[in-house]
């Protein structure tokens, strides 16, 4: 088992937390991020700025068991087809990500259309938390695939 973060948009703080984790249960933490960002960590891994291209390398990365940090629904479900965890601030479930697919998918075309939808609230300590929670819950009982 191993912890892999899409770091690209990984808030710091939820970052601390995956290193503490990591340590805790002493399994390897590995962060994935294009050049444009500064990401303080051991092993990490540095990609360009191509679409998709840190979630290329994530997935590439992932094997079953694995624990996968990302905000990003389309790499969270390839996590789960691989037989690995996928978390943000809630644990992804494949009973559930057909839906949060199908959501992403009419909010680009109601923002293709000229519509506004709404960004990610601002980050909380209960955010932090929660991340936390689900996280530790994961490395002491990952579910079954």
């Amino acid at each position: 088992m191993k912890i892999i973060v899409d770091a690209d948009a990984t808030p710091k703080t939820a970052l601390e937390i995956c290193r503490r984790a990591a340590a805790d249960y002493s399994i390897p933490l590995i962060t994935v991020a294009s050049f444009n960002h500064r990401i303080e960590s051991d092993r990490h891994v540095v990609v360009g700025n191509a679409p998709q291209e840190a979630d290329t390398q994530v997935i590439n990365l992932t094997a079953r068991g694995d624990i996968v940090v990302t905000q990003d629904w389309g790499l969270a479900a390839m996590v789960l087809g691989k037989g690995a965890s996928a978390l943000t601030g809630r644990v992804y479930r494949k009973d559930t990500i057909c839906f949060l697919l199908e959501e992403r998918e009419l909010k680009a075309k109601f923002r293709r259309g000229g519509g506004r939808t709404k960004g990610p609230k601002k980050r909380t300590a209960a955010d932090d938390l929660n991340f936390k929670k689900n996280l530790y819950r994961l490395l002491e009982k990952p579910p079954n695939p």
